[in-house]
């Protein structure tokens, strides 16, 4: 193909692989660089809520992906102290309202999966090792600057997607040049064999128990196998990274309060490892002639509305049909494309934003929070998040 066909994809994440795949689908050549060395699998679980799910249904990604997810029957919420507050029905009453199932994963699954998908592709390239570090424009598209093992060198497209996460390089390019903040939170994870673990945990459902300063979510993975742990809790220890070691003792000190099933629970893992949650406000605009955001690049999520990897996913999809209509005008595509996407992804950042705060009350602010959750009853709460379910590319 024509090298004035080609996209740069920066970053061979969950975005940027599914962007890969969407814009070969509309006949583009994408060459994928990306850094690490190898596609490791690292990172937690994953949820992908009907939003995410369709449109990987509609990439051709629902049979490969069928061995390695789980249908939830419930989201479970309880209070620290183990009451029931809330049960939000999943598997069936999802896919029969909003025509695509929810999924829990595993991270590494599903970028393996992707991963997988776009290595047999014959017209994606997945070079690793290869840092892209800047680019330049020119009459031609751009011409994107790279750092490898063996030196600097090149690649050159008619369009550069910088899905290249929290930490992007190219959102300095955008306005932003500032780090991300620090959100006085961390985040813990492990995982765990589902059958060393008593049968309230083994169950095929997403777990949320909420307490003051912390709360805890637990769900299947590796198709039922595992259980994924995470915890959030309000810390001050914000080292850079995602898989430090963290040590059993401060976990649990962050529980003490809580009921004797779940520090159990925390207890069982052999390692823990813990990352600091960051954030970054919204940015006006996402795209610069040929070149544009997406993913944690343009609008990191906190994970606290499990809708990170989703948005992703959608840019991935909108930026691939936009690019598709009008591909002799890509700076109109991308900037069409950003127009589409912000307000969408700025609303779901601020929701992530309150539920963190609401997922950690205490006092009275708890005791509201519990009793509205009981009165409101899971089918309510599940139609709130509408707007973000029922999206439809």
């Amino acid at each position: 193909m024509a090298r004035s066909r080609t996209v740069i994809v920066a970053g061979a994440g969950i975005g940027g692989l599914t962007a890969a795949l969407a814009l070969a689908r509309k006949g583009f050549r994408v060459v994928v660089v990306e850094q690490a060395e190898g596609l490791e699998e690292t990172g937690a679980g994953i949820q992908l809520s009907p939003n995410a799910t369709r449109v990987l249904a509609e990439l051709g990604l629902a049979e490969r992906l069928s061995s390695v997810v789980t249908a939830p029957d419930a989201i479970r919420v309880r209070t620290h102290l183990g009451k029931g507050l809330a049960r939000v029905p999943l598997a069936g009453s999802v896919e029969r309202r909003y025509g695509a199932p929810y999924w829990v994963a595993h991270r590494g699954d599903l970028q393996g999966t992707l991963a997988a998908a776009a290595g047999a592709h014959a017209d994606i390239v997945l070079r690793l090792g290869a840092r892209a570090e800047d680019y330049a424009l020119h009459a031609n598209g751009v011409t994107v600057h790279l750092r490898t093992a063996r030196g600097p060198d090149e690649e050159h497209g008619m369009a550069l997607i910088a899905a290249d996460g929290l930490w992007s390089t190219f959102r300095a390019r955008f306005g932003d040049a500032a780090p991300p903040r620090f959100a006085h939170r961390t985040a813990w994870r492990a995982m765990l064999p589902a059958r060393v673990l008593v049968p309230e945990f083994r169950e095929p459902a997403v777990s949320l128990w909420l307490g003051p300063d912390a709360h805890l979510v637990l769900y299947p993975v590796k198709g039922g196998e595992a259980i994924n742990l995470v915890a959030i809790v309000r810390d001050e220890w914000r080292q850079p990274g995602w898989s430090a070691v963290g040590a059993h003792h401060d976990l649990l000190a962050h529980f003490a309060g809580w009921v004797p099933l779940v520090q159990n629970l925390l207890a069982l893992p052999d390692r823990w490892l813990k990352w600091a949650l960051c954030d970054r406000p919204p940015l006006r605009r996402w795209s610069n002639g040929p070149v544009a955001l997406l993913g944690d690049a343009a609008h990191p999520m906190l994970p606290f509305l499990a809708q990170g990897a989703a948005m992703a996913i959608e840019d991935a999809f909108v930026l691939a049909e936009s690019l598709g209509r009008t591909p002799e005008r890509p700076a109109a595509a991308l900037r069409a494309y950003a127009k589409q996407r912000r307000r969408r992804a700025a609303r779901v950042q601020r929701v992530a934003r309150r539920n963190g705060r609401v997922y950690h009350l205490k006092g009275l602010g708890a005791f509201l929070r519990n009793r509205a959750l009981r009165l409101r009853g899971g089918d309510k709460l599940l139609r709130r998040y509408d707007w973000i379910y029922d999206w439809r590319p």
